[in-house]
């Protein structure tokens, strides 16, 4: 199992706490779990594309996993913009995924309920502009988006919180650990910023048959492994109706959706979905794996991150 997450914060999500940790729900299946290291690019790294991350990166992850596996195809998870990656990869490799998993990962792009693709909208964002002036995309300028898209929960609610609950220790555990993780933000590369807003958010070219990517148009139709789709009600970033629009185009006849009335992060570590969701998710995966015994006491148990240095 390959965990691909996106290039903004830290993968560590998928990890966070014992308790909290997409990581041991597959691990508890008996499946052997990686899980990418994106690293952090440097002004220098501004020059890489969509294609150096989806060709280059995440192909020599996945040779990598198969080799050290003795594996000809592996099953492959992506979360946000990793899960946009992750669909783009099995569209131009479908020979490689034996499973696509798809965690709150935009792929059609013409909603509007989300403020990001209002932000994003050509009459508003000239993306050509600001990664010209900044080379790449600063992580202080993410974190601000994110905050905003819901400022009275982020900057007021959530303070409030913390000081009703400050005497609960439990409370306060949970609480920092996200709070490192939420302010551990990372820039993204320049020319793969500029590729990702113009060409996905802006154009929709995905979705519509459009987009290169490697010398080749993405055809979705070339993806027929079975699809897992995870959705959040909530979600403020990657709406439900945005993942699930890859349902018409893709060639894949087991085809199963998983929601659940959280938001994007709440989607996997919150105590609901870790209970709910995820063991229905990590099954999914585990039945559709010809090598591994579901939730066998003696199946074997292995853990690795893959480290790509931009």
């Amino acid at each position: 199992m390959l965990l691909c997450y996106a290039l903004v914060n830290r993968p560590y999500i998928l990890d966070l706490q014992p308790t909290k940790s997409v990581v041991r729900q597959y691990l508890d299946q008996g499946l052997d779990v990686y899980m990418i290291d994106w690293g952090i690019p440097s002004a220098a790294d501004n020059h890489l594309t969509i294609q150096d991350y989806v060709c280059s990166f995440l192909r020599d992850a996945v040779e990598l996993v198969l080799d050290l596996s003795a594996s000809d195809r592996l099953h492959l998870l992506g979360y946000c913009m990793g899960g946009t990656f992750a669909a783009l990869f099995t569209a131009l490799y479908p020979e490689r995924i034996r499973t696509l998993t798809l965690l709150a990962s935009p792929i059609d792009f013409a909603g509007k309920e989300s403020l990001l693709n209002v932000w994003t909208g050509r009459e508003w964002f000239d993306v050509d502009a600001f990664i010209d002036a900044r080379g790449n995309c600063p992580a202080l300028f993410l974190q601000l988006c994110f905050l905003l898209v819901k400022p009275v929960q982020n900057l007021i609610e959530k303070k409030w919180s913390f000081y009703q609950h400050m005497p609960d220790e439990n409370f306060l555990i949970n609480y920092f650990a996200m709070e490192r993780w939420v302010n551990d933000n990372i820039p993204v590369a320049g020319e793969t910023f500029r590729g990702f807003v113009k060409n996905l958010y802006q154009r929709n070219e995905l979705v519509r048959g459009e987009l290169r990517v490697g010398g080749q148009v993405i055809d979705l139709k070339k993806i027929e492994c079975p699809l897992l789709l995870l959705t959040a009600k909530n979600d403020h970033l990657v709406p439900p109706r945005s993942t699930e629009g890859i349902i018409p185009h893709v060639g894949s006849r087991d085809i199963t959706t998983l929601t659940i009335e959280n938001g994007h992060v709440g989607l996997v570590v919150s105590t609901k979905a870790q209970k709910t969701i995820w063991p229905e998710a990590t099954r999914w995966v585990a039945v559709r794996s010809s090598s591994v015994s579901v939730a066998s006491p003696t199946a074997s148990v292995a853990s690795a991150a893959v480290s790509v240095d931009a």
